[in-house]
């Protein structure tokens, strides 16, 4: 039982490290994403650079890889609720410092998105709609994400408190908030770019 617990959790730090968005934006364009707009390997960022339908399909596979990983760990650990927080929180971490590409990875909210619709979907669908609605009134996508992750916990302990989920969801929460420093600074000194704002190095 350990060790297939184990492996759930390596298989998930391995998912996450596929770079989606490394490897599309490498693919269309030759480039390196990360040497590109905000230098973030994700989603909004392929958007500026490459467009809508380029971040829309970014977003959608960094959504599915935490779904995957949370459905193999599941697969190999039925019903060991601690196996899924800690993968939950591998293939996000994997996203952020992927193994594959130098370490250098993204800010996990898709993946993030991902695990948490699998782990708590009432609580993830609820947080996203106060999220899309907060994007759609200010054109932020970093403080839409910022108050994702922040009142997933909260949602999370009102509608269906589970230890582990509620743990997972606390370090999912500061781990997003410690990628987006940058956008928090950006956020208080009205500098932050807002969601259409294309890159001039796009291609």
């Amino acid at each position: 039982m350990a060790f297939v617990s184990l492996l759930s959790i390596v298989i998930a730090y391995l998912i996450g490290s596929i770079s989606t968005s490394t490897l599309v934006v490498r693919w269309v364009s030759g480039r390196d994403i990360r040497a590109l707009g905000s230098g973030n390997a994700g989603a909004t960022n392929t958007m500026r650079t490459l467009g809508l339908k380029w971040g829309v399909l970014v977003l959608i596979f960094d959504g599915l890889k935490g779904a995957i990983a949370l459905w193999i760990a599941d697969a190999l650990t039925p019903h060991a609720a601690w196996v899924l927080a800690l993968t939950a929180v591998a293939v996000v971490v994997g996203h952020n410092w992927p193994l594959f590409f130098g370490f250098r990875g993204g800010k996990g909210i898709a993946t993030t998105i991902g695990v948490l619709l699998w782990l708590a979907p009432l609580a993830a669908v609820i947080a996203g709609l106060v999220c899309l609605a907060v994007i759609a009134l200010t054109r932020y996508v970093s403080l839409g994400s910022i108050v994702f992750v922040c009142l997933v916990p909260v949602f999370v302990a009102v509608f269906h408190f589970e230890g582990w989920t509620f743990a997972a969801s606390i370090v999912l929460a500061l781990l997003a908030l410690y990628r987006h420093r940058s956008n928090i600074d950006r956020l208080l000194h009205g500098t932050e770019r807002r969601i259409f704002d294309r890159t001039s190095e796009g291609v």
